[in-house]
């Protein structure tokens, strides 16, 4: 997956979250290390997600973030509604589409509808998979390494 994605970092960062055994909590140091990431960006995309109540965070010497909620209540359809991205979006203005153009506000239209659509089954989709689904499919037995 992308590393420099908000999206690929807090999937990835769940599931392993969720394949810890025993569970245990990372810090931003930790994630960001084996993310290739800096901290800042591991708390900030983190933060997200604990406003939704998918993960908590402790302060402290042995603190570090951990899952709010089991993995099997926790679906991608969440983590991609908690960061409130669109990964499908039509880009508006810039040189080559004239704001003031009638035909590209039509086409601005039609084009947002369609990408609403493809939006709305992405999501239905992202729903049906739980960390639970995505930590039953890691080989085992696997170390996973953090």
């Amino acid at each position: 997956m992308k590393r420099n994605s908000r999206f690929s970092l807090a999937l990835h960062t769940l599931a392993h979250l969720a394949a810890l055994t025993p569970p245990r909590p990372l810090t931003s140091g930790e994630i960001g290390e084996h993310s290739g990431t800096n901290p800042v960006v591991v708390r900030r995309t983190l933060g997200l997600l604990r406003e939704s109540g998918l993960v908590s965070s402790e302060k402290g010497h042995s603190g570090g973030w951990l899952l709010a909620r089991a993995p099997d209540a926790i679906t991608l359809a969440d983590v991609y509604a908690a960061l409130g991205e669109r990964f499908l979006r039509m880009e508006i203005e810039g040189e080559e589409n004239p704001p003031g153009c009638a035909i590209e506000r039509a086409l601005l239209g039609s084009v947002e509808a369609a990408l609403d659509d493809a939006e709305a089954l992405l999501v239905a989709r992202l729903a049906r998979t739980s960390l639970a689904d995505i930590v039953a499919r890691i080989p085992k037995p696997a170390a996973v390494d953090w």
